[in-house]
């Protein structure tokens, strides 16, 4: 992705937040920075989606107040040949509102949803053995 350079004048007070994250993060400054301001972006564009930490570390999108991420949502919506009536009664716990957040993220960030679909459909017992050996069970 193409970058600018920008100058700006941030609040003290928001400068060290930024710090405090990066140094929990064990990340550079300018990248915390670009990655709450793009996640600030998303946010923005989807109500109700926020961003927390997936398996892998990474920072990926969830329906606020569910627990919920995205990928699953849609994963799902695909499965049972995006009935939306279907979806509601799979998941049942979680409002109507909330469900179109998520669909509203994949029509917006399709591509991300995509991929990490894929990801979560490429695990094989093998890689989860590789990845996780305490989950392959007594060595003895």
């Amino acid at each position: 992705m193409k970058t600018v350079q920008k100058s700006m004048r941030i609040p003290e007070q928001t400068v060290e937040g930024i710090q405090d994250i990066a140094r929990q993060w064990g990340k550079e400054f300018s990248s915390v920075a670009k990655e709450l301001l793009e996640e600030g972006i998303r946010m923005h564009r989807c109500p109700g989606i926020v961003f927390s930490e997936g398996t892998g570390g990474r920072r990926r999108a969830r329906i606020a107040g569910a627990g919920i991420e995205v990928w699953e949502v849609v994963a799902l919506y695909q499965s049972i040949e995006k009935d939306f009536k279907r979806l509601q009664q799979a998941l049942h716990w979680i409002s109507e509102p909330q469900i179109r957040s998520a669909l509203a993220y994949y029509r917006a960030y399709g591509e991300e949803i995509d991929q990490l679909i894929t990801k979560n459909e490429n695990w094989t017992k093998e890689n989860i053995d590789r990845s996780f050996p305490f989950l392959a069970g007594n060595t003895q």
